[in-house]
């Protein structure tokens, strides 16, 4: 198989345990395998928080008027993680919920996978809406992850979009 400049952009160094643990942590991680959302559930989980919002991004199947095939990620993991972190914590101190975190797939997807998750808890609802809604954003506009879009129409080919389009 030829390797190419993009290769070492659709995997993390982390392995899977040690990406939750970093998400948990610093409030971001990206992975190359499966996103669990029952254990980021569980680990989001908090006592003194009385809600709890969650937002997970899946593999559509079609994107403007296009058949979609399948995706590629890419992403640039040691400044995704930095960046991650920093949008977490800020998500925590506009926001004033208690836990802010998320995780990103990076590699090929297929329809139906599992993108992005964000979660957040706080004491109250409306807090945890706006923060989830804002850290997702940001994700989308800050992160430096990739995508490349397959097609299954007639023209085929793929496209390089922004993660936010």
């Amino acid at each position: 198989m030829m390797k190419t400049v993009h290769d070492k952009s659709l995997t993390v160094s982390l392995p899977a345990d040690e990406a939750y643990q970093h998400a948990l942590t610093h409030g971001f991680a990206l992975t190359d395998c499966a996103i669990d959302e029952t254990r980021l559930k569980r680990m989001l989980g908090d006592e003194t928080a009385g809600a709890m919002v969650v937002f997970e991004g899946w593999v559509r199947n079609h994107n403007n008027k296009r058949a979609v095939k399948n995706l590629t990620y890419y992403g640039y993991e040691q400044l995704a993680l930095n960046q991650g972190a920093q949008l977490a914590n800020e998500a925590k101190a506009k926001f004033g919920v208690t836990h802010a975190l998320a995780v990103h797939r990076v590699g090929a997807l297929e329809i139906g996978d599992m993108a992005v998750w964000v979660g957040v808890c706080s004491a109250h609802r409306d807090a945890a809406f706006e923060a989830c809604r804002w850290l997702l954003d940001a994700i989308k506009e800050k992160i430096p992850v990739w995508k490349q879009e397959f097609y299954a129409d007639d023209e085929g080919g793929s496209l390089w979009l922004s993660n936010n389009g």
